[in-house]
């Protein structure tokens, strides 16, 4: 039996919450949300009336009685994709209007939800700001960090849930359930049909009819092989594509490449992640390399030359209020009359300052501030998430999960054949899969049901806009399993 409760929808987005508490007894007294893609698709979903959205969060001063508040939190301040601002970031106060909101109508329970980032150590203290707000606001919580692919849902998909109760009783005796045995794959989605009932049929076929093979997403105990293929120049692996597997290049020129992805990442090169090597550093690795080489490396557009050292020459008193406020905050920077690039791109005041780097460089030296004094080399496709030539990932119709679905959409696709393991399996991979562009992306449809929503739920004709609405949204299965383990405390109906 259903136990009957109230809620309210805040940044409600497309209503995953909504869909997910509604199905275990909910009843809705109100959302709040101000996209109008969202809330053109949350009314014609839900047969809402527009006149009901409770508007922005922030212009919200007293929210009808109800006994559990949801909130997905716009979650950019701490993204690991993004600059990572937290609180320095305008989006970061949300947080202060929803945490106000759950202290004025005090309801029994709440789920609150955000990014993995909001667990990063960078944000710690942002974090225990939020609990300690939380628990000035009369409330008990604590986070859990849920992937959706343990909860019914065929993506790996890491978020935060805050989940709090008024009632210290309660908020002892909730428990987050242990993952389900039965996983939904991937490959049960590409298989779906939908029956008049609505519910699924599951086919374990590729889409060329084929039996599909069962293997994990990530790397298989039984073969070693994995379900997916990757293509970045900045990782290595046996199912890593680069750029210079696809194109046509000499043996010394892949040398060259594996040589500077070795190397890159070493601190001696520089502070960042990954660093551009100089001539002279490619010189103590191997001997034989010449500039040349590398300028053919250019060319095939594998490799960009990077401005890294800047000399800085004394800038004239009377011309500095020549200088805007940019350029002014880079030359701060120098030390000893040398720029470094490194130094600029670690600043987190630059960040915050949204000074771009590339273009006060340029701007400097154009008006003979600074001079380049030392060029070094790095792969010329710098983003992993970017991918090789319009690909970031293809996935094989055994893969059990898909990558997490995101508001910007990916350069993630499915092949739509599958291949056998053997010794030549990323050849075969590039041959039979990539040069015959045997892969899609995947449609509206599933990618509703990789996010736990009907396959038939209503979203706009444009990739771009409902690729934004379904990659903001929360996974149904997984508050679906957070709300009947809060119900399971009693804080409904007591017991």
């Amino acid at each position: 039996m259903q136990e009957k409760f109230t809620f309210i929808d805040l940044f409600a987005g497309i209503g995953g919450f909504k869909i997910a508490l509604s199905n275990i007894g909910g009843n809705c007294k109100g959302y709040s949300e101000i996209n109008k893609d969202a809330i053109e698709t949350y009314c014609t979903n839900f047969q809402e009336q527009k006149e009901n959205n409770l508007g922005d969060i922030t212009k919200i001063t007293a929210l009808p009685d109800h006994d559990i508040m949801t909130a997905g939190v716009p979650c950019q301040s701490w993204s690991i994709a993004g600059k990572n601002l937290g609180f320095d970031d305008d989006r970061g106060q949300l947080w202060n209007d929803t945490i106000y909101l759950l202290q004025q109508s005090k309801p029994k329970a709440f789920i609150f939800e955000n990014v993995k980032g909001l667990v990063d150590p960078r944000n710690k203290e942002a974090l225990s700001h939020i609990l300690e707000r939380i628990k000035e606001a009369g409330y008990h919580a604590n986070f859990h960090v849920v992937n959706s692919y343990d909860y019914g849902v065929s993506q790996n998909r890491v978020r935060v849930y805050i989940v709090g109760f008024k009632d210290k009783t309660y908020f002892d005796n909730f428990k987050l359930p242990n993952p389900l045995e039965k996983k939904v794959n991937l490959s049960d989605i590409l298989g779906i049909e939908m029956e008049k009932s609505k519910q699924l049929n599951v086919l374990q076929k590729d889409l060329f009819g084929e039996n599909i093979q069962t293997r994990s997403m990530s790397l298989s105990n039984k073969n070693g092989y994995n379900d997916y293929f990757l293509f970045n120049d900045l990782r290595n692996g046996h199912t890593t594509v680069h750029t210079w597997d696809i194109l046509n290049t000499t043996t010394k020129q892949k040398e060259i490449c594996y040589l500077l992805l070795k190397n890159r990442r070493k601190s001696k090169y520089g502070k960042l992640d990954g660093n551009p090597v100089s001539l002279n550093h490619f010189k103590l690795l191997d001997s034989s390399i010449t500039e040349n080489d590398l300028v053919e490396l250019i060319e095939l557009k594998i490799l960009k030359e990077i401005e890294c050292i800047f000399g800085v020459d004394n800038v004239d008193k009377s011309e500095e209020h020549k200088l805007n406020d940019d350029e002014l905050e880079l030359l701060t920077y120098a030390e000893d009359s040398k720029l470094s690039l490194d130094d600029l791109k670690t600043s987190r005041a630059i960040k915050l300052k949204k000074i771009s780097i590339t273009k006060t460089i340029a701007s400097l030296s154009d008006k003979k501030i600074i001079r380049c004094l030392e060029k070094r080399y790095d792969f010329k496709n710098g983003k992993i998430s970017t991918g090789l030539f319009g690909v970031n990932r293809i996935f094989l119709p055994s893969s059990d999960t898909f990558p997490t679905l995101v508001a910007s959409d990916t350069n993630d696709f499915i092949a739509t054949k599958d291949i056998p393991h053997s010794r030549d399996y990323k050849k075969h991979f590039i041959e039979e899969i990539y040069r015959k562009q045997n892969y899609r992306k995947i449609t509206k449809k599933e990618a509703c049901l990789i996010q736990g929503f009907p396959a038939d739920f209503t979203l706009p004709e444009s990739r771009a806009r409902w690729m934004k609405l379904i990659g903001n949204s929360v996974s149904v299965p997984v508050i679906e399993m957070l709300i009947n383990a809060i119900i399971d405390t009693g804080v409904i109906h007591k017991k």
